[in-house]
């Protein structure tokens, strides 16, 4: 739990870096920040990636799971509806500012994965690497909206809170076969990740999202089908 708490408070001094030296900062030290932080994801990414294959019992699954995920995805225009409710909630320069750090520091694997091992293992590798991205990305973004943009932090809190409360709770029902799965294709997202920020390939993974949620359904259908005698 206590590294949830440090992705607050890195939102909260990155925010204090990027106002205080507004117009102290120049392009190619974020850039250089940017570019660090997109090898650390992409390095993250494919390790958790790779150590997952080596434990999982569907070697199929993944691609199965990122193939429907990333269709349903699009086929609801995620990404799209983001860039609109964007738009749309933002009326000033600091509201625009604070959705903007909102999206880009919860809506992302990391975000997600992280609370969810911290729960169930509590293993904080994911949520102290989300911390050091959204403590540079905050940088960035206070230093174009101004310090009011810390207020992403309350948001931070709450929403990796509630997550790690989720998995906490339920962690009677999750096995380890489906934690080697979800973490497959958390691991693939997260070095997909690393790819945008390091302006390679921008994947869409806000569309790719709901990829993390076919697993679940594939265990609970094969649960559904071991009461009935089925098996596979």
């Amino acid at each position: 739990m206590y590294a949830i708490i440090i992705n607050a408070i890195a939102v909260v001094l990155g925010s204090a870096i990027g106002a205080l030296f507004k117009r102290g900062i120049s392009e190619k030290y974020i850039n250089v920040l940017n570019t660090a932080m997109g090898l650390c994801a992409l390095a993250l990414g494919m390790n958790v990636a790779i150590d997952s294959m080596q434990k999982t019992h569907y070697p199929a699954l993944f691609i199965f799971c990122l193939s429907i995920g990333g269709l349903v995805g699009t086929v609801c225009k995620m990404d799209q509806r983001m860039e609109k409710a964007t738009r749309r909630i933002s009326t000033t320069n600091l509201a625009e500012g604070i959705t903007t750090g909102i999206l880009l520091c919860c809506v992302g694997t990391l975000a997600m994965m992280g609370p969810v091992m911290s729960a169930l293992y509590g293993d904080n590798t994911y949520l102290m690497t989300a911390a050091t991205l959204n403590l540079v990305t905050m940088v960035v973004v206070a230093s174009s909206y101004g310090f009011g943009v810390a207020i992403t932090s309350v948001a931070v809190l709450v929403w990796m809170s509630a997550i790690y409360g989720i998995a906490l709770v339920s962690r009677s029902f999750i096995s380890e076969e489906l934690i080697s799965e979800v973490s497959l294709v958390g691991g693939i997202l997260i070095a997909a990740s690393g790819l945008g920020v390091l302006h390679i390939k921008d994947c869409k993974t806000i569309n790719l999202l709901p990829a993390l949620i076919v697993p679940m359904l594939f265990f609970a259908a094969r649960a559904l089908l071991a009461m009935w005698g089925l098996s596979f």
